[in-house]
């Protein structure tokens, strides 16, 4: 009897512990809600003692970002804050992110840089100001110089992460103190008489001292910033995810080279997290990198510069397994969204990321001034440069006056570059790098000189306007991972050979005139698809080796049909459905009126003399070396049934080119319209 009363007491006691404890949760629980559904505003007038309400604002916004959780909405109001924010939490999932935003209609700055006054004259038209290292506190830009791996040529000096800004522009910076009173411009500039204006800095027993030519101005009446901050938006560990920023003007960031192999950073960025949402800011002036999508120090960093063992490539191979060994992966990795930004004046690239950028979207971003200023180069410079881009979409994009427009470089299976308008861009409008495909290139404009670089393999060019020149080359020495269908997972590696590409219903129009070289490591230019001369058909017995190390002397088939070429592009020698005026040269030029960008096409009726099919997955089969489908991101077939415009396409005829509105004379087309 004894016993059963203290088995009952027993019951009740861990009873009254379970409902005791099951409240608490419950508790917990609510609790958690109230906080996620709290809403913080920021304000020039705030304090961060405050509680941050719309009566009591913080005053910056990282009071906001260290306790913000999950549903979390933070309200920026008009102003301009000097400060880096690091998230200090994520959200949950798409459905209940934290997001940072600007008030809808004001005028909201974030800034990596500071005011800087107590400008001395030094001599004629140049000033100098004496800056305790105390100021910028455990990281001075201007004690750090600009390093890192496939950084090709400084120009015989060190160039700092700092940089000079009078009135918005930034200064240029030379190597001797002598040089800032040389007014010569820098001829390989875009900006010549800018480039006269300069500046030097030096760190002398604990002070920096900056000297700079202010255009005959007085510093001290002119807003003059430095860059103080390695980043503006940027979290300071991984695995922040789930974020949103929009509406803000974000500018002045002290970033490093962002190499493929090393940590990259860029002004604003998720730092290896997933499902960030960068929209509607404005991102400029950052010393490299503007966006970065891109991997953390773990996996590797710059250890082709420091240790000098190994070639990159093979350190850019050692990069992915780690970074698999390390969880990199569609479940954890990528899948951001970067859309309607304004992307400008950034040296190196306005968007770059190596692994990280796995399954996201970029759309409807205005990209240009990219690497214009010239003061080093290297082999990570362009408005768009991704390595393993998987999956990822590049869709509608206005991408010009930069060095080089899209730059794909390692793993681009799955990656579709649609609708994009690119023009005026130095260099390639597209420089498709050592990939193994599937890949699909449709509906885009390319107006530069040059339009493509291909040194890759199975990627499908559709309806695409190509006016500028095309480039094949041969990468026999680069082993390049390709991968199970949707997946990070390694299928195998092999070197490009080149071919396996496809080209249906495009408009070729060049008008320039080649000259070619004799040096054997000359590439070989050409004004149309006559590139692929050399190349067999499917039909053909191409493969001719006896042995298995022989392939690699080999060219893999091309499937080239139905595209219509003018003025100076040739064809494909072994193209049927094709049709050539020789006779006739369109005129192409793109206008901006407010805030719109527009085609204006002249042509004749050529396009009706083509005949064509639709593309989709069964006409481009399989890539060669990967044996993966050209296919949708999500697995279901693909269908090139509408234009650039979305427009539909007809089904049994499509028109060639980006436009099923196609009509003989004069077509007016509105391309893109700018959001800001």
């Amino acid at each position: 009897m004894i016993k059963q009363t203290v088995v009952g007491f027993k019951f009740i006691f861990i009873l009254e512990i379970m409902v005791k404890y099951t409240l608490a949760f419950f508790l917990i629980i609510v609790q958690s809600l109230f906080l996620i559904a709290q809403e913080y505003h920021v304000a020039k007038s705030g304090n961060d003692s405050n509680n941050g309400t719309l009566e009591s604002p913080f005053l910056t916004i990282s009071k906001a970002a260290k306790i913000a959780l999950p549903g979390s909405v933070i309200t920026v109001h008009e102003g301009t804050y000097r400060e880096r924010v690091s998230p200090n939490h994520g959200g949950l999932s798409a459905t209940n992110p934290i997001i940072y935003q600007a008030s809808p209609g004001q005028d909201v700055w974030i800034k990596g840089s500071e005011i800087i006054k107590n400008w001395e004259k030094f001599n004629d038209n140049i000033w100098m100001v004496k800056i305790d290292n105390k100021f910028f506190g455990d990281f001075n830009p201007y004690a750090e110089i600009v390093e890192g791996d496939w950084l090709i040529n400084t120009y015989g000096m060190d160039h700092h992460l700092g940089e000079v800004y009078l009135n918005g522009d930034a200064l240029y910076e030379v190597g001797k103190l002598s040089d800032v009173f040389n007014e010569t411009p820098l001829n390989r500039a875009n900006d010549k008489d800018g480039s006269r204006y300069k500046w030097f800095c030096k760190i002398e027993n604990g002070f920096t001292f900056i000297y700079a030519n202010f255009k005959g101005l007085n510093p001290n009446k002119q807003l003059v910033e430095i860059n103080v901050r390695p980043v503006v938006f940027f979290p300071k560990k991984t695995g922040v995810n789930f974020i949103t920023v929009r509406g803000f003007k974000m500018a002045h960031a002290a970033t490093q080279w962002s190499p493929p192999t090393a940590e990259q950073v860029g002004l604003i960025g998720p730092y290896w997290s997933k499902g960030w949402i960068i929209e509607d800011n404005l991102i400029t002036d950052s010393k490299c990198t503007g966006i970065s999508i891109g991997k953390e120090r773990a996996s590797g960093h710059n250890e082709w510069t420091n240790l000098k063992v190994k070639h990159g490539t093979q350190r850019e191979r050692d990069v992915v397994f780690k970074a698999l060994k390390l969880g990199w992966s569609f479940e954890t990795i990528g899948s951001h969204i970067i859309r309607n930004n304004i992307i400008k004046n950034c040296e190196q690239t306005g968007i770059s990321g190596h692994l990280g950028g796995i399954g996201s979207q970029i759309y409807n971003n205005h990209i240009y001034n990219i690497h214009i200023k010239k003061q080093f180069f290297g082999y990570e410079t362009g408005g768009i440069k991704l390595h393993a881009p998987i999956d990822v979409i590049i869709r509608n994009n206005l991408i010009h006056d930069n060095y080089r427009g899209i730059w794909l470089d390692w793993q681009s299976q799955g990656t579709r570059v649609s609708s994009n308008i690119l023009y005026n861009n130095e260099k390639e409008d597209l420089f498709n790098e050592v990939n193994h495909g599937p890949m699909v290139v449709d509906n885009n404009i390319m107006l530069s000189e040059f339009s493509i670089l291909n040194a890759s393999q199975g990627t499908a060019y559709a309806h695409n306007l190509i006016n500028g020149k095309i480039i094949i080359r041969k990468v026999a020495n680069r082993f390049t991972p390709y991968h199970f269908s949707h997946s990070t997972s390694v299928k195998g590696l092999m070197t490009i050979l080149t071919g396996d590409d496809r080209y249906y219903n495009n408009i070729l129009t060049s008008n320039y005139e080649i000259k070619q070289t004799k040096e054997p490591r000359t590439d070989k230019i050409h004004n149309g698809l006559d590139a692929y001369n050399e190349y067999p058909l499917s039909t053909d017995y191409w493969y001719k080796g006896k042995r298995p190390d022989d392939f690699a002397n080999h060219k893999l088939p091309v499937y080239i049909n139905s595209n219509l070429y003018y003025n100076k592009a040739k064809p494909f020698n072994r193209e049927i459905d094709k049709f050539e005026n020789r006779k006739f040269v369109p005129k192409i030029s793109i206008e901006k009126k407010k805030n719109s960008y527009y085609l204006s096409f002249t042509i004749d009726d050529s396009f009706k003399k083509v005949e064509t099919s639709i593309v989709n997955s069964n006409k481009l089969g399989t890539a060669f070396q990967s044996e993966a489908t050209f296919e949708n991101k999500d697995a279901s077939p693909l269908v090139i049934d509408t234009d650039m415009l979305n427009n539909k396409r007809n089904t049994l005829n499509p028109i060639v080119g980006p436009f099923e509105s196609l009509k003989k004379g004069i077509n007016y087309f509105k391309i893109f319209t700018a959001k800001r």
